[in-house]
Formats: structure tokens, C-alpha cells, sequence
């Protein structure tokens, strides 16, 4: 079994391996990748493949994204540390966790309640202080508390769902994967009425499902 120090060196070497040597350069990112404990967000049995090059199941059918793709949704954004940021599927906690780390508010969302609770269960042990949470339809986002300066989605819809993209402050930018059989993540950025698209990389999500 890992010891708490061993799980240091195994992030260590995720960040460096996974990360840094396949050309994430955002700092913000790397620092909270380095800081976050991965282990603490897989289930237990899952603990000693955490720092693994790969996506995880997390149960309810949904998986923790593999650490390359965390890092590079998360760079995508260029986040100053000043953003309120909307997260779309808080899944395992994760990715709420490194967002919470470089900036001011996080307001996350997630259909699933139970996984949502053990979330928030995991993150309010950790002292994060910073995040909203929501239980219900990521397609129509959060308007209560829009605009955000940037959007992250972490399941694919089929197509960018308008709603978000029309929560989105003018200059901000969402990343979002996006397809059903194949997927691409796509990064959009909001002018004052338009949006413009940028296709980067293939990936694979689960799909974000809307309550009809």
C-alpha cells in the first residue's frame, strides 16, 4: 500500500511525465496538479492507479478524466486567478479541486446527487472554501450567477448547448469536448454577439446528459 509520501512522488512524476514533458506550460496548472492529492477523488480500490496516464471509474458510470486532458482543459482557459469560473460536471471533485486552486469562485454543477455529495464531501475536507455547488442539468449552466469569465465542460454534449455559451461574459472563453462517436474539444470564445470556435484536440468524455 502507498504511503501519504509515496503519493507525493507519484504526483510528482504524473506532473513531470504526464505533464510538463507533453507541453503544458501554464504554471497555475502545473502548481495545483503538483498540490491536489488525485488519490483522495478515486475509489479506494483505485487509489494506487490514481497517478496513472489514464481516465479512472468513479462509479454512476462516470470516470475522473485522465491528468494530461485536466491539464490541458485547464490551460485552455488561461485563467489569471481572478476568474468566476462555471464547471459542468463536477464528477469526482477533481477538476473542481484544480480550478479552486488558481481562482477566486468556483460554481460547479452535476446531475448525479451522490456523486455530487461525495464531492463535496471530499473537497470540504480538503479547506476549500471557494466553491458552489449545484445538483441539476449542466445543459442550461447556472444563470443565478452569470456571466462567468470562462466555462469548462467535462462530459461531450452533442453540440455546444446555448445556454452556456450565452452565460459566458464577452471575451470569455468555455472548453468544452464535443460529438457523440467521435469527439473533439472545442474552445470557445465569446465576442460581443458571435462566438467564435476553435477545434484543438480528439478526446473521449462520457456524454453530458439533460434532463428533459
Amino acid at each position: 500500500m502507498s504511503t501519504g509520501s509515496s503519493f507525493d512522488e507519484e504526483r510528482k512524476g504524473m506532473v513531470e511525465l504526464q505533464i510538463r514533458r507533453r507541453g503544458i506550460k501554464d504554471k497555475k496548472a502545473l502548481e495545483a496538479m503538483l498540490k491536489v492529492p488525485r488519490h483522495l477523488f478515486v475509489p479506494e480500490q483505485m487509489k494506487e492507479l490514481a497517478y496513472g496516464d489514464e481516465p479512472l471509474p468513479i462509479g454512476e458510470g462516470q470516470t475522473i478524466s485522465q491528468p494530461y486532458i485536466v491539464a490541458y482543459m485547464t490551460e485552455a482557459l488561461k485563467l489569471t486567478g481572478k476568474e468566476r469560473v462555471l464547471e459542468i460536471g463536477t464528477g469526482s471533485g477533481y477538476q473542481t479541486a484544480i480550478l479552486a486552486e488558481i481562482i477566486k469562485e468556483v460554481y460547479t454543477v452535476e446531475l448525479i446527487p451522490e456523486l455530487s455529495r461525495r464531492a463535496q464531501k471530499v473537497l470540504a475536507e480538503l479547506g476549500y472554501k471557494n466553491i458552489k455547488f449545484l445538483i441539476g442539468d449542466g445543459t442550461r449552466g447556472w444563470p443565478e450567477f452569470a456571466p462567468y469569465d470562462a466555462i469548462l465542460v467535462s462530459a461531450a454534449p452533442a453540440t455546444v448547448p446555448r445556454a452556456l455559451a450565452e452565460q459566458l461574459k464577452v471575451k470569455g472563453r468555455m472548453i468544452v469536448p464535443v460529438g457523440t462517436d467521435f469527439q473533439e474539444l472545442v474552445l470557445i470564445t465569446r465576442k460581443k454577439d458571435s462566438w467564435d470556435e476553435q477545434r484543438l484536440i480528439g478526446v473521449r468524455f462520457v456524454p453530458l446528459v439533460t434532463v428533459h
